[in-house]
């Protein structure tokens, strides 16, 4: 039986899972909707994946998790790894482009910039305080235009000049696409305009400072719009690669990072069948008053977290 390895990247607004073989190939992936609902989100993530695995050839050895609810999913299919989104993306990307100098990446409501010398991360900035050129902005703008988000880069293509539209704010960038559109501007060029838009919103915020060095890797669900990823290479004045599986990357990461690990634990997909209940519980025991994330899998505790000294250690005081 050959071995396999299980990575979920599980975010705000979409929860991605691969399962790769011994040599790190993709056998299985999945990419869905978050929905609010991490835990459910897994569920169907795993039934996806279950789907895809060939159980009478390979059987997961080893789990790793990452991204904004990693800790959560990572005490619900008992991981191996639980690692950040900077490590697993860096990961990810340098095993598949081993030349890499910067990744740039854009999520759902967050965006990261990542730098590597030498195929290890060195530097990284984070911008997940305003929503404003990220993929949940240019989805509720596809909306409001009428087209499907997916279309904006084959509509962007066909304009000739391109709307100049002020993103570094959701709230200002919806006032001015508002305006833009009273004002006559066609659809294409608007489009155009907020794909320019987003690509200078996040070189004037996210990437501020630092030291842009080709080859550049653009990834995250925003790298799948033609237009943006043209834009980037307008602006940087580079050619910058998106590859196939570039939304899958952070995901990618956990899986070979739990196969280098060299620790194998327990997997099974039956875990979406059993029952998961997450409570907060308010310490109170000292001036800390922590808020305390307890999971619990079929009514056995299994997990807490966010205590900050030994009097709020609940996991440790059941399982004494």
């Amino acid at each position: 039986m050959k071995k396999a390895y299980i990575g979920i990247d599980i975010g705000s607004i979409s929860t991605k899972g691969v399962i790769i073989d011994g040599e790190r190939n993709i056998i299985a992936s999945a990419y869905l909707w978050t929905e609010g609902d991490p835990v459910g989100a897994v569920r169907r993530l795993l039934s996806e994946l279950k789907n895809q695995f060939d159980a009478d050839e390979y059987t997961v050895v080893a789990s790793g998790t990452t991204g904004s609810a990693r800790r959560l999913i990572g005490a619900m299919i008992g991981a191996t790894i639980v690692k950040n989104e900077i490590t697993a993306h860096a990961v990810g990307t340098t095993s598949i482009h081993p030349d890499v100098r910067t990744i740039l990446e854009i999520g759902g409501q967050d965006s990261k910039i990542i730098l590597v010398e030498n195929g290890i991360a060195v530097d990284y900035a984070m911008n997940t305080l305003c929503a404003a050129g990220t993929g949940a902005f240019l989805s509720s703008q596809a909306h409001r235009l009428g087209v499907e988000v997916e279309e904006f880069g084959e509509i962007a293509k066909k304009s000739k000049h391109p709307t100049p539209i002020a993103a570094r704010c959701t709230v200002f960038a919806e006032s001015d696409l508002v305006h833009k559109i009273q004002m006559g501007h066609s659809r294409e060029d608007i489009i155009a305009g907020l794909c320019r838009a987003v690509a200078s919103n996040y070189l004037n915020n996210v990437a501020k400072g630092k030291k842009i060095v080709s080859p550049v890797v653009f990834q995250g669900g925003v790298s799948k719009n033609s237009g943006v990823v043209r834009a980037f290479s307008e602006y940087l004045g580079v050619p910058v690669r998106v590859d196939e599986n570039g939304h899958l990357m952070g995901a990618f990461g956990a899986a070979i990072l739990s196969m280098e690990s060299k620790r194998e634990t327990p997997f099974s997909f039956d875990v979406a069948d059993m029952d998961f209940v997450t409570r907060e519980v308010n310490c109170g025991k000292c001036s800390n008053n922590c808020e305390i994330i307890c999971v619990s899998r079929n009514g056995t505790l299994i997990d807490s977290w966010g205590n900050r000294c030994e009097r709020g250690d609940i996991r440790s005081r059941v399982n004494k």
